[in-house]
Protein backbone atom coordinates (compact mmCIF):
# COMPACT_ATOMS: atom_id res chain seq x y z
CA UNK A 1 0.00 0.00 0.00
CA UNK A 2 1.27 3.75 -1.00
CA UNK A 3 1.30 6.31 1.50
CA UNK A 4 -1.34 8.76 0.16
CA UNK A 5 -1.44 12.40 2.36
CA UNK A 6 -4.02 15.17 1.83
CA UNK A 7 -1.70 18.33 1.20
CA UNK A 8 -4.19 21.04 0.64
CA UNK A 9 -7.85 21.76 1.48
CA UNK A 10 -10.04 24.51 0.62
CA UNK A 11 -13.64 24.96 0.96
CA UNK A 12 -16.20 28.24 0.55
CA UNK A 13 -18.22 30.27 2.62
CA UNK A 14 -21.18 28.10 2.96
CA UNK A 15 -24.47 29.99 2.61
CA UNK A 16 -28.52 29.36 2.29
CA UNK A 17 -28.63 30.65 -1.57
CA UNK A 18 -25.66 31.40 -3.73
CA UNK A 19 -27.55 33.95 -6.42
CA UNK A 20 -25.11 35.73 -7.87
CA UNK A 21 -22.83 32.82 -9.14
CA UNK A 22 -23.46 29.72 -11.60
CA UNK A 23 -21.69 26.35 -9.94
CA UNK A 24 -18.42 27.16 -12.46
CA UNK A 25 -18.21 30.72 -10.66
CA UNK A 26 -18.92 29.34 -7.58
CA UNK A 27 -16.06 26.53 -8.01
CA UNK A 28 -13.25 28.45 -9.79
CA UNK A 29 -12.05 30.16 -6.16
CA UNK A 30 -12.05 27.35 -4.30
CA UNK A 31 -10.16 25.29 -6.76
CA UNK A 32 -7.98 27.77 -7.53
CA UNK A 33 -7.20 27.93 -3.33
CA UNK A 34 -6.93 24.29 -3.08
CA UNK A 35 -3.67 24.60 -6.05
CA UNK A 36 -2.44 27.98 -5.01
CA UNK A 37 -2.08 26.58 -1.58
CA UNK A 38 1.01 23.89 -2.68
CA UNK A 39 2.17 26.04 -5.79
CA UNK A 40 0.90 24.20 -8.58
CA UNK A 41 -1.59 24.02 -11.39
CA UNK A 42 -3.54 21.74 -12.41
CA UNK A 43 -1.19 20.34 -15.21
CA UNK A 44 0.67 19.18 -12.12
CA UNK A 45 -1.98 16.75 -11.14
CA UNK A 46 -2.16 13.61 -12.56
CA UNK A 47 -6.01 12.91 -12.19
CA UNK A 48 -8.71 14.80 -11.02
CA UNK A 49 -12.01 12.90 -9.63
CA UNK A 50 -15.24 15.15 -9.12
CA UNK A 51 -18.67 14.47 -6.87
CA UNK A 52 -21.98 15.76 -7.56
CA UNK A 53 -25.32 15.20 -8.99
CA UNK A 54 -27.75 15.75 -11.45
CA UNK A 55 -30.74 16.13 -9.44
CA UNK A 56 -29.79 19.08 -8.16
CA UNK A 57 -28.68 21.20 -11.41
CA UNK A 58 -31.82 19.72 -13.50
CA UNK A 59 -29.98 18.44 -16.09
CA UNK A 60 -27.64 15.37 -17.17
CA UNK A 61 -24.23 15.18 -17.46
CA UNK A 62 -24.11 18.84 -15.43
CA UNK A 63 -20.64 17.80 -13.85
CA UNK A 64 -19.01 18.82 -17.63
CA UNK A 65 -19.73 22.44 -17.41
CA UNK A 66 -17.71 22.54 -14.12
CA UNK A 67 -14.49 21.14 -15.61
CA UNK A 68 -13.90 24.80 -16.68
CA UNK A 69 -13.31 25.97 -13.07
CA UNK A 70 -10.84 23.53 -12.97
CA UNK A 71 -9.10 24.07 -16.49
CA UNK A 72 -9.30 20.96 -18.74
CA UNK A 73 -6.98 22.16 -21.27
CA UNK A 74 -4.19 20.52 -21.86
CA UNK A 75 -6.53 17.42 -21.52
CA UNK A 76 -6.92 16.10 -18.27
CA UNK A 77 -7.29 12.29 -17.04
CA UNK A 78 -10.83 12.68 -14.83
CA UNK A 79 -13.42 10.95 -13.44
CA UNK A 80 -16.66 11.85 -11.71
CA UNK A 81 -18.80 10.06 -9.16
CA UNK A 82 -22.90 10.89 -8.45
CA UNK A 83 -21.80 10.94 -4.87
CA UNK A 84 -20.75 13.12 -2.11
CA UNK A 85 -16.91 14.33 -3.27
CA UNK A 86 -15.80 11.81 0.14
CA UNK A 87 -16.54 8.67 -2.39
CA UNK A 88 -14.59 11.13 -4.93
CA UNK A 89 -11.43 11.13 -2.94
CA UNK A 90 -11.99 7.32 -2.57
CA UNK A 91 -11.45 6.76 -6.21
CA UNK A 92 -8.47 9.37 -6.02
CA UNK A 93 -6.68 7.21 -3.55
CA UNK A 94 -7.25 3.96 -5.38
CA UNK A 95 -6.12 5.62 -8.89
CA UNK A 96 -2.86 6.53 -6.14
CA UNK A 97 -2.54 2.94 -5.06
CA UNK A 98 -1.78 1.75 -8.31
CA UNK A 99 0.93 3.67 -8.67
CA UNK A 100 0.04 5.20 -12.35
CA UNK A 101 -0.02 9.00 -10.49
CA UNK A 102 1.60 10.46 -7.98
CA UNK A 103 -1.09 13.75 -7.36
CA UNK A 104 -5.12 13.86 -7.45
CA UNK A 105 -7.19 16.69 -6.99
CA UNK A 106 -10.43 15.92 -6.01
CA UNK A 107 -13.59 18.31 -6.08
CA UNK A 108 -17.38 18.67 -5.18
CA UNK A 109 -19.94 21.46 -5.02
CA UNK A 110 -23.69 21.60 -4.94
CA UNK A 111 -26.81 24.48 -5.46
CA UNK A 112 -29.43 22.94 -3.11
CA UNK A 113 -31.28 26.05 -2.91
CA UNK A 114 -31.67 25.75 -6.97
CA UNK A 115 -35.08 23.73 -6.47
CA UNK A 116 -37.33 22.40 -4.59
CA UNK A 117 -34.60 20.03 -2.38
CA UNK A 118 -37.35 18.12 -0.60
CA UNK A 119 -39.20 16.79 -4.21
CA UNK A 120 -35.39 16.13 -5.18
CA UNK A 121 -34.16 13.89 -2.72
CA UNK A 122 -37.12 11.64 -2.80
CA UNK A 123 -36.22 10.68 -6.06
CA UNK A 124 -33.46 8.57 -4.69
CA UNK A 125 -35.76 6.43 -3.18
CA UNK A 126 -37.28 2.61 -4.71
CA UNK A 127 -39.38 4.11 -7.56
CA UNK A 128 -42.42 1.72 -6.61
CA UNK A 129 -42.69 1.22 -3.30
CA UNK A 130 -41.44 4.29 -1.61
CA UNK A 131 -41.00 6.82 -4.25
CA UNK A 132 -44.85 7.43 -4.83
CA UNK A 133 -45.18 8.33 -1.23
CA UNK A 134 -42.74 11.56 -1.63
CA UNK A 135 -40.84 10.95 1.60
CA UNK A 136 -37.81 13.23 1.38
CA UNK A 137 -34.16 13.05 3.16
CA UNK A 138 -35.90 14.65 5.96
CA UNK A 139 -39.08 12.50 6.12
CA UNK A 140 -36.64 9.51 6.61
CA UNK A 141 -34.87 10.82 9.07
CA UNK A 142 -37.83 11.23 11.16
CA UNK A 143 -38.59 7.72 10.48
CA UNK A 144 -35.19 6.61 11.89
CA UNK A 145 -35.59 9.36 15.00
CA UNK A 146 -38.79 7.76 15.86
CA UNK A 147 -37.91 3.98 16.08
CA UNK A 148 -34.49 5.70 17.91
CA UNK A 149 -36.43 7.37 20.55
CA UNK A 150 -39.07 4.72 20.86
CA UNK A 151 -35.71 1.70 21.51
CA UNK A 152 -34.23 3.87 24.07
CA UNK A 153 -31.43 4.08 22.07
CA UNK A 154 -31.60 8.28 21.99
CA UNK A 155 -33.69 11.07 23.47
CA UNK A 156 -34.76 14.14 22.90
CA UNK A 157 -32.23 15.84 25.48
CA UNK A 158 -29.37 14.66 23.65
CA UNK A 159 -30.20 15.42 20.24
CA UNK A 160 -31.30 18.72 21.48
CA UNK A 161 -27.63 19.07 23.13
CA UNK A 162 -26.07 18.24 19.77
CA UNK A 163 -27.64 20.51 17.58
CA UNK A 164 -26.93 23.58 20.14
CA UNK A 165 -23.46 22.23 20.26
CA UNK A 166 -22.48 22.21 16.95
CA UNK A 167 -23.93 25.87 16.18
CA UNK A 168 -21.67 26.67 18.78
CA UNK A 169 -18.43 25.19 17.85
CA UNK A 170 -19.41 26.45 14.48
CA UNK A 171 -19.79 30.12 16.21
CA UNK A 172 -16.03 29.42 17.86
CA UNK A 173 -14.23 27.34 15.60
CA UNK A 174 -15.43 27.83 12.17
CA UNK A 175 -15.84 30.77 9.96
CA UNK A 176 -16.85 28.95 6.80
CA UNK A 177 -20.03 27.89 8.71
CA UNK A 178 -23.62 28.87 7.48
CA UNK A 179 -25.50 28.37 11.19
CA UNK A 180 -22.75 30.04 13.93
CA UNK A 181 -24.65 31.04 17.10
CA UNK A 182 -24.67 30.40 20.75
CA UNK A 183 -28.36 28.44 21.67
CA UNK A 184 -29.20 26.12 24.61
CA UNK A 185 -30.51 23.02 24.04
CA UNK A 186 -33.15 23.88 26.33
CA UNK A 187 -34.22 26.44 23.77
CA UNK A 188 -34.19 23.64 20.67
CA UNK A 189 -36.34 21.70 23.00
CA UNK A 190 -38.80 24.77 23.23
CA UNK A 191 -39.56 24.52 19.38
CA UNK A 192 -42.52 23.25 17.89
CA UNK A 193 -42.17 19.59 15.78
CA UNK A 194 -40.76 20.49 12.35
CA UNK A 195 -41.41 17.07 10.90
CA UNK A 196 -42.27 13.42 12.86
CA UNK A 197 -40.35 14.10 16.40
CA UNK A 198 -37.78 16.20 14.74
CA UNK A 199 -37.41 20.36 15.89
CA UNK A 200 -36.13 22.00 12.97
CA UNK A 201 -32.77 22.39 14.64
CA UNK A 202 -32.93 18.89 14.61
CA UNK A 203 -32.15 19.70 10.78
CA UNK A 204 -29.60 20.75 8.69
CA UNK A 205 -29.72 23.46 6.78
CA UNK A 206 -30.45 24.17 2.90
CA UNK A 207 -26.56 25.10 1.67
CA UNK A 208 -24.68 26.12 -1.46
CA UNK A 209 -21.25 25.19 -1.34
CA UNK A 210 -18.44 23.59 -2.84
CA UNK A 211 -14.60 22.23 -1.48
CA UNK A 212 -11.45 20.52 -3.04
CA UNK A 213 -8.72 18.46 -1.53
CA UNK A 214 -4.94 17.22 -3.35
CA UNK A 215 -3.50 14.45 -2.59
CA UNK A 216 -0.07 13.15 -2.55
CA UNK A 217 1.82 10.44 -2.71
CA UNK A 218 4.88 9.19 -0.73
CA UNK A 219 7.76 11.59 -1.20
CA UNK A 220 5.95 13.93 -3.33
CA UNK A 221 3.31 14.20 -0.47
CA UNK A 222 6.29 15.92 1.76
CA UNK A 223 7.68 17.64 -1.32
CA UNK A 224 4.74 19.43 -1.63
CA UNK A 225 3.31 20.44 1.89
CA UNK A 226 5.44 21.00 5.37
CA UNK A 227 3.02 18.95 6.93
CA UNK A 228 0.91 16.44 5.36
CA UNK A 229 -2.02 14.48 6.59
CA UNK A 230 -1.69 11.01 5.81
CA UNK A 231 -4.70 8.44 5.11
CA UNK A 232 -3.72 5.58 7.34
CA UNK A 233 -6.69 3.81 6.62
CA UNK A 234 -10.21 3.91 4.52
CA UNK A 235 -12.94 2.19 4.00
CA UNK A 236 -16.78 2.59 2.74
CA UNK A 237 -20.17 0.38 3.06
CA UNK A 238 -23.52 -0.05 2.32
CA UNK A 239 -26.47 -0.99 3.81
CA UNK A 240 -30.18 -1.95 2.15
CA UNK A 241 -31.77 1.27 0.01
CA UNK A 242 -35.20 -0.32 1.32
CA UNK A 243 -35.97 1.01 4.71
CA UNK A 244 -37.92 -1.76 5.95
CA UNK A 245 -35.05 -3.94 4.78
CA UNK A 246 -33.04 -2.87 7.74
CA UNK A 247 -32.69 -1.45 11.70
CA UNK A 248 -33.17 2.40 11.44
CA UNK A 249 -32.06 2.35 15.43
CA UNK A 250 -28.54 0.54 14.03
CA UNK A 251 -25.92 1.65 11.11
CA UNK A 252 -24.03 -1.61 10.34
CA UNK A 253 -22.36 -0.41 7.78
CA UNK A 254 -20.94 2.54 9.32
CA UNK A 255 -19.58 -0.09 11.76
CA UNK A 256 -17.92 -2.34 9.37
CA UNK A 257 -16.49 0.22 7.34
CA UNK A 258 -14.72 1.81 10.64
CA UNK A 259 -13.37 -1.52 11.31
CA UNK A 260 -12.18 -2.40 8.21
CA UNK A 261 -10.59 1.11 8.11
CA UNK A 262 -8.48 -0.03 11.04
CA UNK A 263 -10.14 2.58 13.66
CA UNK A 264 -9.25 1.88 17.42
CA UNK A 265 -11.75 4.57 19.19
CA UNK A 266 -9.18 4.56 22.09
CA UNK A 267 -6.01 5.71 19.39
CA UNK A 268 -8.30 8.75 18.14
CA UNK A 269 -8.49 12.79 19.54
CA UNK A 270 -11.27 13.88 17.66
CA UNK A 271 -13.85 12.97 15.27
CA UNK A 272 -15.25 14.56 12.41
CA UNK A 273 -19.36 12.83 11.81
CA UNK A 274 -20.98 13.68 8.84
CA UNK A 275 -24.42 13.94 10.35
CA UNK A 276 -26.60 16.11 8.92
CA UNK A 277 -29.59 15.32 11.81
CA UNK A 278 -28.59 15.46 15.58
CA UNK A 279 -29.43 11.66 16.24
CA UNK A 280 -27.30 10.68 13.36
CA UNK A 281 -24.91 11.55 15.67
CA UNK A 282 -25.61 9.59 18.30
CA UNK A 283 -26.25 6.76 16.02
CA UNK A 284 -22.77 7.05 14.54
CA UNK A 285 -21.59 7.47 18.21
CA UNK A 286 -22.88 4.70 19.13
CA UNK A 287 -22.06 2.16 16.08
CA UNK A 288 -18.36 3.49 16.11
CA UNK A 289 -17.97 2.67 19.60
CA UNK A 290 -16.76 7.07 19.92
CA UNK A 291 -16.19 7.10 23.69
CA UNK A 292 -18.75 9.66 25.45
CA UNK A 293 -15.64 12.15 26.43
CA UNK A 294 -14.53 12.11 23.00
CA UNK A 295 -14.24 15.37 20.65
CA UNK A 296 -16.99 15.67 18.26
CA UNK A 297 -17.27 17.76 15.10
CA UNK A 298 -15.28 20.71 15.87
CA UNK A 299 -16.21 22.35 12.98
CA UNK A 300 -20.06 22.20 13.39
CA UNK A 301 -21.00 19.61 11.43
CA UNK A 302 -23.28 19.00 8.77
CA UNK A 303 -25.74 21.00 11.31
CA UNK A 304 -24.08 23.99 10.69
CA UNK A 305 -23.65 24.08 7.13
CA UNK A 306 -24.68 21.25 4.47
CA UNK A 307 -24.26 21.13 1.09
CA UNK A 308 -25.42 18.44 -0.22
CA UNK A 309 -22.37 16.11 -2.33
CA UNK A 310 -20.16 18.15 -0.29
CA UNK A 311 -20.21 17.86 3.40
CA UNK A 312 -18.45 14.72 3.79
CA UNK A 313 -15.47 15.95 1.68
CA UNK A 314 -15.94 18.82 4.04
CA UNK A 315 -15.13 16.57 6.86
CA UNK A 316 -12.23 14.77 5.76
CA UNK A 317 -11.08 18.59 4.89
CA UNK A 318 -11.79 19.80 8.13
CA UNK A 319 -10.25 17.14 10.12
CA UNK A 320 -7.02 17.22 7.74
CA UNK A 321 -7.23 20.83 9.19
CA UNK A 322 -7.25 20.28 13.14
CA UNK A 323 -4.71 17.61 12.34
CA UNK A 324 -2.16 19.98 10.47
CA UNK A 325 -2.58 23.13 13.04
CA UNK A 326 -1.78 20.93 15.59
CA UNK A 327 -5.24 20.70 17.82
CA UNK A 328 -4.96 16.48 16.68
CA UNK A 329 -3.01 14.18 15.95
CA UNK A 330 -4.86 11.34 14.55
CA UNK A 331 -8.65 11.68 13.93
CA UNK A 332 -11.83 9.69 12.15
CA UNK A 333 -13.64 11.85 9.06
CA UNK A 334 -16.52 10.34 8.28
CA UNK A 335 -18.72 10.86 5.72
CA UNK A 336 -22.72 9.31 4.94
CA UNK A 337 -24.97 8.92 1.59
CA UNK A 338 -28.63 8.09 0.99
CA UNK A 339 -31.42 7.74 3.43
CA UNK A 340 -31.25 7.74 7.14
CA UNK A 341 -27.30 7.02 6.97
CA UNK A 342 -27.37 4.21 4.50
CA UNK A 343 -24.08 4.24 2.62
CA UNK A 344 -21.04 5.45 5.10
CA UNK A 345 -17.20 6.03 3.82
CA UNK A 346 -14.92 6.23 6.94
CA UNK A 347 -10.95 7.40 6.84
CA UNK A 348 -8.19 7.85 9.49
CA UNK A 349 -6.52 10.30 9.43
CA UNK A 350 -2.80 11.08 11.16
CA UNK A 351 -0.16 13.82 10.85
CA UNK A 352 3.25 13.27 9.59
CA UNK A 353 4.89 12.12 12.94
Amino acid sequence: MRDVAIVSFAQSHHRRAVEDLNEVEMLMPVTREALDNIGIGIGDIGFTCSGSTDYLAGNAFSFVSTLDGIGPWPPISESHVEMDGAWALYEAWVKLQTGAVDTAFVYSYSKSSSGDLAMVMSRQLDPYAVGPLWLDSVGCAALAASAALDAGVVTREAMAEVAARSRRDALANNEYAQLRFDRTAAAVLAEPDHVGLLHRSDCPPISDGAAAIVLAAGDRARELCDNPVWIRGIDHRIDPMALGYRDLTDVPSARLAASRAGVVPAEIDAWELHAPFSHDELLLRRAMGVPDDAVVNRSGGALAANPMLTAGLIRIGEASWQISSGESERMVAHATQGPALQQNLVAVLEGDR
